[in-house]
This record gives structure tokens, sequence and C-alpha cells, in this order.
């Protein structure tokens, strides 16, 4: 009886709350149906660092690698904190592998690391930092220290370059993932998740369908982008691979951003200039002391922001040149084969490709051009032709002048 009662109070209570704002609605003539308000695009910063010992080695007195990670995760919470739905992954570059740095990948129990779903990682509790920051700060560090331990001095000496490619590879894969998980149908906005320990910053862990999300849903995609921070020069030796993620990106529209901290760039700057990215070069010590400060002012506009704003970055005089196929060398000028479009950079011996092996004619290529002699005209006449009029008798005229007739 009592329940009876107390659901036809209710009613009559909801009755009376709409028929109060029908009544509002016509004194002041304003529609307060409820609608869903429209929110900003979450947007997914995937960042790669190049972790390569010796460049950082090099780097060792202008700018440690422990100070440009302090910049760089000063430059993550502000990402975070301009939209609560924003998202946040960062890969290591290293001389013979790539690693995840955040989120955390899980670990089974024979021990190799899985990217399916993110390990749980517990951060010490600090009052004094915001839980997010401190959740990312500490899985990053920890996964960083854990990879610079398992490099070993044989590691370093057979492999001295960096694994750019392969660590482009995987980002590309996440992105993909990330942008399946959340489209215009499915929840966009992600929280982060308090009572979990477990839980990430920016709500997205290696598995798109372990992500906390809150009921409001977003109509707009998600957003991505790519930043490196590289510090290794010759990329050349994984030319092929790396032309083939830089058009992978430009083909999604993944703006690749680079900051340039040392070594030589001829790949790298034709990525930004082929995907819409922004170029960077701090190529003096001062340069590198603002790290920061270039993060903040050119890199944290996501793409959807740098529509209107005038973006700073090195859009002239970019190289290029092209790396050949046979030795590895940047070449200005070289031979490309007709059938797989592979570049050598000098002629081959037996005409045949390295790599589709088809034969190729070389024409007249090396041949010494001959010269042919030109054929002079001979002179006719013997004497020297003058004008006439000019005072001197012509050769062959006659000694009369010009009879005149009779009057």
């Amino acid at each position: 009886m009592s329940t009876t009662t107390s659901n036809k109070r209710l009613i009559a209570y909801v009755d009376s709350g709409q028929s109060a704002s029908g009544k509002m609605n016509a004194v002041d003539a304003t529609d307060r149906a409820a609608t869903q308000q429209e929110v900003e695009a979450p947007s997914l910063l995937t960042i790669i660092l190049d972790t390569n010992p010796h460049a950082w080695a090099l780097l060792a007195d202008t700018l440690p690698l422990s100070k440009a990670v302090a910049n760089l995760l000063v430059f993550i919470n502000a990402h975070l904190s301009i939209n609560y739905a924003n998202r946040v992954a960062v890969l290591a570059s290293h001389s013979e592998r790539a690693e995840w740095l955040y989120p955390t990948p899980a670990v089974h129990n024979n021990g190799d690391s899985n990217g399916s779903s993110g390990g749980a990682v517990q951060a010490p509790d600090d009052a004094n930092k915001y839980r997010p920051f401190a959740q990312l700060e500490y899985a990053l560090l920890t996964n960083l220290q854990a990879l610079l331990r398992t490099t070993t001095p044989a590691s370093i000496s057979s492999s001295p370059s960096t694994l750019l490619a392969g660590a482009l590879t995987r980002a590309l894969t996440y992105i993909s993932k990330q942008s399946l998980s959340t489209g215009p149908s499915q929840p966009g906005n992600t929280s982060f998740n308090y009572s979990d320990p477990s839980s990430v910053a920016g709500g997205n862990s290696l598995n798109p369908s372990d992500d906390i999300t809150t009921s409001r849903s977003s109509s707009q995609r998600l957003t991505t982008r790519i930043l490196i921070l590289s510090v290794s020069g010759d990329l050349s030796g994984s030319y092929i691979e790396l032309m083939n993620t830089i058009f992978a990106c430009q083909r999604l529209s993944i703006p690749l951003d680079i900051l340039k901290l040392s070594g030589s760039a001829t790949f790298l700057q034709q990525a930004a200039d082929t995907t819409g990215g922004i170029y960077l070069s701090l190529t003096t010590p001062v340069q590198r002391a603002g790290l920061l400060q270039y993060l903040m002012f050119a890199f944290l506009p996501d793409p959807a922001a740098r529509e209107n704003l005038v973006m700073p970055g090195e859009t002239e005089g970019v190289d290029f040149r092209a790396a050949c196929f046979c030795h590895k060398r940047v070449v200005d000028v070289g031979f490309v084969c007709s059938i797989c479009l592979s570049i050598f950079c000098e002629p081959l011996g037996d005409g045949t490709c390295l790599l589709c092996g088809s034969h190729l004619s070389m024409g007249n290529y090396g041949r010494k051009p001959v010269v042919i002699a030109r054929v002079k005209k001979a002179k006719t006449g013997t004497g020297k032709k003058r004008k006439v009029g000019d005072g001197v008798e012509t050769p062959g005229s006659g000694g009369g002048g010009t009879p005149v007739p009779p009057g």
C-alpha cells in the first residue's frame, strides 16, 4: 500500500515539474528542451622518443636524457590538461628494438610483452601530485629505466643507429586501434578512474576495449598525430621501411612532427613535409636549453587548432635526396630501375636489378660521344667584290660608261 502511494507522489511530482517548465518557457519565450552539448574532439598524441645511447652520449654535456625526459613530461601533462578526453602514448626507438614506455604492456608468464592490454604499474602515493600525472610519470620512468638496464654493450656496438621505422609501425598500429574504438558512434570521452590502481592517464591502454569511458559521447572523430624526438644521424639503413611508414601516415592523414636535436635531417624533413607536420631543428646548445619552450609553443596545438594558427617550422629548403638500395648511400643523381623503381648509386655490372631481377639496358651510357668534323665551305671567285657606287670599279665590269642616246 505504501509503495503505491509513493509511486503516485513521484508521478505527481514529475508532472508538476514538467508543467512548471512549460510555464517558464511561456514566460520568457525560450525553449528549455534537453540538448546534448557538443564537446571538443579528443586528441591522441603519440610520442616516439629516440633513446639511441650513442647519440645521447654526445649530447650529455648540453642536454642529458634525464633533462629531456623531464621536459617531455611537462609537455605531456599540458596536452592532457587541455581536454580531459585527450590521450597520449609514448614509444622508445632504441638501438635494436622499439618498446612501449606508456601505457605499460602486459607481461605474460613467459616474459614476452604483448601489446593487447595495458599492465598495472603501481605509483607511490604523493599528495603533492595530481594522480593521473603521477601515474604517467612513474610508468614512463620505470619502463625507460628497465629498457636502459637491459641494453648490453654488445647490442649497442652491433647496431649504432635507431629502430625508428619499427617504432613508427607500432605507433600506426596503436593509432588504428584507437581510431576504430573511438568513432562517431562510440563513446569518445574518457576519464581517470581513481578507484582502479591500473587505470591510466588519458583513459587509454594498449587494448582500446579496456578504456574507462563516460556516458557522454562525442560526434567527432579522434584526431591523431605523431611527434618524433630524434637525436640519431644516419637513417639510410632503413630507408625503404621508413619511407613506407611515411607514405602510410600521409594516406591516413596523420601529421608527423619532427623535433631534431642532432644528426642528419634528410629523411625526417621529407616526412614532415609529406605529411603536413612541423619540422624544427635545435642544433645549438642555446636552442636545446629551451627545449620545453619549443615543445609548448610549436607542438602543443593539435591539427584542428593549427588550422587557425600560423605555425612555425622550416618549410623551405627541404632535402629531397634518396638513399640507394645497394650501398645505402644518400645520392643526388642515381640510376632507377624502370620496373620496381629501385635506386642505385652506380650502374649495375650485368644490367640486372638487385631487387626484382629484371634485365635493364643501359643504352649508350658510358660511351664517348663521336665528334664529327664540320665541313668547311669552299671559297669562290678570285677578286674582292666592292659595293657599286663607292667610286671603285667592280671586277668584271667594262671600261666604258653608260651609253647616252643621241639627242
